[in-house]
């Protein structure tokens, strides 16, 4: 059982953390100096929980619903031609941004910021669309933090408490920020707010449905993967609002949701168990109880 839990730890690094996985989190994790969050901080118990797996497919659909974040991202993100390299890119900037030194996460900063300068163009309806724009980047980061935080709180062994939940909200928009949004909600109801507020821009685009069904029914994986990972989209897809899964023609009756999230709760585990076998595992568990406050 040790090395199939092994296997599945090596393959799950490989596909979201890239080839030097084990060099940059001992860089990340290992790092002294002064950090941003620690381990007492909910964003920490959030960003390493398993459920981020499934959190993070329901944070791109519901991006996808915004035409000007969907545009940026058909159009200069090669999600489709490099997706594993897109996804390892991300990982690596929550990471370094969530649990790496004030220098690590300055730098992934700096890299995102120099990126979103350059990114402009034109969205389905011909409106123009800039990637630093600060109301787009607040979209972006309220989906993300929605995404994330409810994955946790129906996946995970222990959800946080009610001010924890706020709390994480709050330092989720510290990132954001960083990123130069504006104007981040500080609580799960600011963060129900925005949604709701945005919810007049957004439109399912052809763009955001073939980026669902690239997300949902052709994932770039071979035929032995494609099971655990239809559990986790089975989640992410429980994650959504009802409003959400309308747009994007994804299921709505009460039975699929029901099944939904037990998939991803399944998933979930699974992950957890698979990343518990990797050996590096107890040297970063040491680290967190060493990390700086």
């Amino acid at each position: 059982m040790g090395f199939v839990q092994r296997q599945l730890g090596l393959a799950l690094r490989a596909r979201v953390a890239g080839e030097g996985a084990v060099g940059r989190s001992a860089e990340i994790w290992g790092t002294p100096g002064p950090r941003r969050f620690s381990s007492a901080d909910p964003i920490w118990r959030v960003h390493d929980n398993a459920s981020m797996y499934a959190g993070g497919i329901a944070a791109l659909l519901l991006q996808s619903l915004h035409p000007q974040a969907m545009a940026g991202v058909a159009g200069h993100s090669g999600y489709k031609s490099d997706p594993w390299g897109r996804l390892q890119r991300t990982a690596d900037y929550i990471a370094a941004t969530t649990f790496g030194t004030d220098e690590i996460a300055e730098a992934s900063f700096a890299k995102v910021r120099s990126i979103h300068s350059r990114v402009r163009g034109k969205d389905y309806f011909g409106r123009p669309y800039r990637a630093d724009d600060p109301d787009l980047l607040r979209w972006v980061g309220t989906a993300e933090a929605y995404a994330f935080l409810t994955a946790f709180q129906r996946f995970a062994r222990a959800p946080l408490s009610r001010a924890d939940a706020d709390t994480y909200v709050a330092q989720a928009g510290v990132l954001a920020a960083e990123l130069g949004a504006t104007d981040m909600p500080t609580t799960v109801a600011q963060l129900d707010a925005a949604l709701t507020a945005y919810r007049p821009h957004l439109v399912a685009t052809p763009a955001a449905r073939e980026a669902a069904d690239f997300l949902l029914k052709e994932p770039p994986l071979p035929l032995a993967a494609r099971g655990g990972y239809a559990l986790l989209a089975a989640g992410a897809v429980a994650l959504l609002p009802d409003w959400a899964r309308e747009a994007l023609d994804l299921p709505l009756s009460p039975m699929a949701m029901r099944l939904g999230e037990g998939a991803g709760k399944s998933a979930t585990a699974m992950v957890a168990w698979g990343l518990a076998g990797l050996s590096d595992e107890s040297a970063r568990a040491d680290h967190r109880g060493r990390s700086q406050r």
